[in-house]
């Protein structure tokens, strides 16, 4: 079975940071950066599980739900990986989003 660990605990991580990040922060990038982030992880994981249909966009909630939309879609995605290496390239953009998004 594939630990998919190091990606939850990112996905944790970074939500745990944009619930923590005053509105202001979230306003100026922070939780669009979380959007954009949370979009490509749920497009990676419907990729996976259906690469023979359109994957659906991930609608934007609002600023305080992004923190609640990356911990979904890096679960989703976190179900469907098959080995280290997308586990690794998965934690890498959870890395660089929340570098981006100043949290």
């Amino acid at each position: 079975m594939l630990d998919t660990t190091p990606l939850i605990l990112a996905v944790d991580r970074f939500a745990d940071r944009l619930r923590a990040a005053p509105q202001s922060r979230l306003q100026r990038g922070a939780a669009a950066e979380a959007l954009e982030l949370a979009r490509e992880l749920a497009v990676r994981a419907q990729l996976r599980e259906a690469p023979q249909q359109e994957p659906r966009r991930m609608p934007d909630a609002g600023m305080f739900a992004a923190a609640d939309q990356i911990t979904v879609a890096g679960r989703d995605l976190a179900l469907v990986l098959r080995d280290e290496e997308e586990v690794g390239e998965a934690v890498r953009l959870v890395t660089e989003a929340m570098a981006r998004a100043g949290v």
